[in-house]
């Protein structure tokens, strides 16, 4: 099975439309499947994907994603990293609050996504934009 994908590189995907954040959710699932991830973690990484990459596009006026496979040792994932130039967070204590949500996404927010995923970090700063690395490993 070829994916059009070279699994060798990390694939980047501008965020600048909601045609961006669909784009976003096919390329993910297409490493997803690649890499062998089930069904039930191939879901729950395209639902953390789609809320991130809308947060890029809304909050952080556009961004980049890049998607990467990533291996430890013993298991192959999938490496997410979505990055933007934005206003940043001014409270990421509230913002990782379980239920808090401004709006206008799934309704999950970053403590849903990040429940979602196996590993998951953040930096931000105000008035210098946010990046978020995910990773989900295949079980």
């Amino acid at each position: 099975m070829t994916t059009g994908v070279d699994l060798g590189q990390p694939q980047t995907q501008a965020v600048r439309a909601d045609e961006d954040v669909v784009r976003v959710r096919q390329l993910v699932r297409t490493v997803a499947v690649a890499v062998k991830l089930s069904l039930v973690d191939q879901t729950k990484l395209v639902t953390a994907a789609s809320e991130l990459a809308r947060n890029t596009l809304v909050y952080g006026g556009g961004g980049t994603v890049e998607v990467r496979t990533a291996e430890n040792g013993r298991r192959r994932g999938v490496r997410i990293v979505f990055a933007d130039s934005g206003p940043g967070i001014v409270d990421l204590d509230l913002a990782l609050t379980d239920g808090y949500t401004t709006g206008g996404g799934l309704g999950l927010g970053l403590s849903g996504a990040r429940r979602l995923v196996d590993e998951f970090d953040i930096d931000t700063a105000v008035g210098q934009g946010t990046r978020i690395t995910v990773t989900k490993w295949s079980r």
